[in-house]
């Protein structure tokens, strides 16, 4: 009863201009399913697919600003492609932003409402995953955060150490999950999460249930009533659990 990650959640003030945003940046197009959600994913895309893990902006009233957990790592060919693609991104919006990455051969961005991401110099391990490279979690133990999301996802777990722990899914497409170990105090992400959905056919109730047992809490984080559940990995980072469709 594993589940999928289908995408990344961001809380926004402007649903539509974020979402744009992140369209554009990454070559996808946009959609909505009702007032206050955009959805980017890219043209044609047939959701859910591991080719792509979606964005999915929704509107709140005050999204606060914090140091989030979770953040994009963008994938590029070349040098070349790196520098055009940073300059692109400024012009659609993005910012530099130093979070003591020093120098580096990655470039550090803000994206229009404050979210960090980075573009990656050329690695020949991300040449296939599309434009993101991988979705990355900062956490105080990869080691732990491998054993819970390597039971939470159908991903196969490709590499853990002390210092980071990498996923992709099991069909070898679309971007890696990768948890860094991060030293220090961990602010909770609030903000930013990933969603998680059952296979067809499978039980909502009974895959939480799952996770639970292996460490997630259920959580109030304002929800309503609601189609899918909210819980958090044993290091208190928000994800949610969509209804099967």
């Amino acid at each position: 009863m594993a589940l999928q990650l289908v995408q990344v959640n961001f809380k926004a003030r402007d649903d539509s201009a974020l979402g744009r945003f992140w369209a554009e940046a990454l070559g996808w197009g946009v959609s909505s399913e009702g007032p206050g959600v955009t959805n980017a994913e890219p043209v044609g895309f047939v959701w859910p697919d591991p080719t792509a893990v979606c964005i999915d902006v929704v509107t709140v009233p005050d999204p606060e600003t914090v140091k989030y957990r979770v953040h994009l790592d963008l994938a590029t060919t070349s040098v070349a492609h790196q520098t055009e693609l940073v300059a692109r991104l400024k012009d659609l919006g993005a910012t530099p932003a130093d979070v003591g990455q020093g120098d580096v051969p990655w470039t550090v961005l803000a994206d229009p409402e404050g979210n960090v991401f980075c573009v990656l110099e050329p690695r020949e391990i991300y040449r296939d995953t599309g434009p993101i490279a991988a979705v990355v979690v900062d956490c105080a133990d990869p080691r732990a955060m491998a054993r819970f999301w390597d039971e939470a996802l159908d991903w196969t777990l490709h590499e853990v150490t002390d210092d980071h722990a990498v996923l992709r899914s099991v069909k070898g497409v679309g971007p890696y999950l990768e948890f860094r170990r991060m030293p220090g105090e961990q602010a909770v992400s609030t903000r930013v999460h990933l969603d998680l959905l059952p296979y067809p056919g499978d039980d909502q109730a009974a895959a939480v249930d799952r996770l639970r047992a292996h460490g997630a809490t259920v959580i109030e984080v304002g929800q309503g009533d609601v189609p899918w559940r909210c819980l958090a990995d044993p290091e208190g980072n928000d994800f949610c659990v969509l209804a099967p469709r």
